[in-house]
């Protein structure tokens, strides 16, 4: 199975993330698409992170009706901090047979080499660079097995979306209708200031 995996905080996951991996999911012809919400991330304030179950169910009613689209909450039960490597290392095990990518922002194939054990994320794993819009990326890592996927420039992110909510603004068209339902009857982000 060509399976990719799209890890993040979701913090709320909106089109953008959908689109992205949509087109991964096309020009890659990947059998599936896994989103794996962040646990502990290293590099975030867990204090800034709606709870994980919420960006989990959130994630469900966002990818819903799609069966190529999971949600893998495979970094929600772990108590440490999430790292990229051991999340992989772990569907790695679970099934050998598994050709595994790592869909990522042009963003985040720059700073790769900063991340921890980047060299066994390189074996475990082609590397998808998707550039949003002008920003390009070049080779990520020496010897590194990548692909490069070209998606429509979105102009907001996650916690321009919390700070829109925040000041009562709409979220129409930004979001699933369904998530924007879940995180008003919800008040997912009314203590997360």
């Amino acid at each position: 199975m060509r399976l990719g995996i799209f890890g993040g905080s979701f913090n709320p996951v909106h089109n953008g993330h959908l689109v992205l991996a949509d087109r991964c999911r096309e020009h890659l012809d990947l059998d599936e698409v896994w989103f794996v919400p962040c646990g502990r991330p290293p590099h975030k304030d867990p204090a800034e992170l709606a709870d994980g179950m919420r960006r989990a169910e959130m994630l469900e009613l966002a990818t819903a009706g799609d069966p190529r689209l999971k949600v893998c909450g495979i970094e929600l039960e772990r108590e440490d901090v999430s790292y990229t490597v051991d999340t992989l290392e772990l569907i790695h095990a679970e099934d050998e047979a598994h050709e595994l990518f790592l869909l990522l922002g042009a963003d985040a194939v720059e700073d790769l080499p900063r991340w921890h054990r980047p060299e066994r994320i390189c074996e475990l794993a082609t590397l998808v660079a998707v550039n949003r819009g002008e920003m390009m990326s070049t080779a990520p890592m020496t010897g590194a097995r990548w692909e490069h996927v070209v998606m429509p420039a979105i102009g907001y992110s996650s916690s321009e979306l919390r700070d829109r909510l925040r000041a009562g603004l709409s979220l129409r068209f930004l979001l699933p209708r369904a998530v924007e339902v879940y995180l008003t009857q919800h008040d997912v982000y009314s203590c997360n200031r």
